[in-house]
């Protein structure tokens, strides 16, 4: 078994072997390098809360940059979803426009229910949308979906239980 201090010890050599390329591997993927030193960071906090041992610096390479490649997928996700809510946001008259602080927690809730639909099969989340988002019938979302109105109602029972779960996790109530 490997004790506390080697994993540090190796996590430390791996930072300093490896930040500086990451980090000019992100810069030119981001175009910003305060983003990409973000990334460095949660991609070595991602191997701090999963460490594993390497065969040498090409492999130690290779899982750096498949963990920020899966970063920069979030990130741009993340950034296309705050930019249409905030599109959105703009139409509305200034009256209701949300304080700085609502904006933040409505932002990190969007962040929240796009990972939860993430987690959802593709079509648990395609009838989870057209019945929330378009307001469509289970009848209308069986027949644009091929399947029949008992597996929408499966679906979205599906659906529904993962956004109580997401709830309880939003709450504070679940723990992992």
């Amino acid at each position: 078994m490997v004790s506390i201090p080697e994993v540090n010890a190796s996590l430390h050599t791996l930072y300093h072997s490896h930040s500086r390329w990451l980090l000019g591997v992100l810069h030119r993927r981001l175009g910003c390098r305060c983003e990409a030193a973000d990334l460095v960071q949660d991609t070595f906090v991602r191997l701090v809360q999963r460490p594993r041992s390497f065969d040498g610096a090409s492999g130690e390479r290779s899982y750096l940059a498949t963990i920020a490649r899966g970063l920069c997928v979030d990130h741009w996700r993340r950034q296309r979803l705050e930019h249409a809510w905030l599109q959105q946001l703009a139409l509305q008259p200034e009256a209701v426009q949300p304080s700085p602080e609502q904006r933040a927690i409505i932002v990190e809730t969007l962040h929240e229910v796009d990972a939860m639909l993430l987690r959802l099969p593709a079509k648990v989340r395609q009838a989870f949308l057209l019945a929330q988002v378009d307001g469509l019938a289970y009848r209308d979302i069986a027949a644009r979906i091929g399947v029949s109105e008992r597996m929408i109602k499966k679906y979205l029972a599906q659906a529904f239980l993962h956004c109580a779960i997401l709830e309880a996790e939003l709450d504070g109530v679940l723990v992992e």
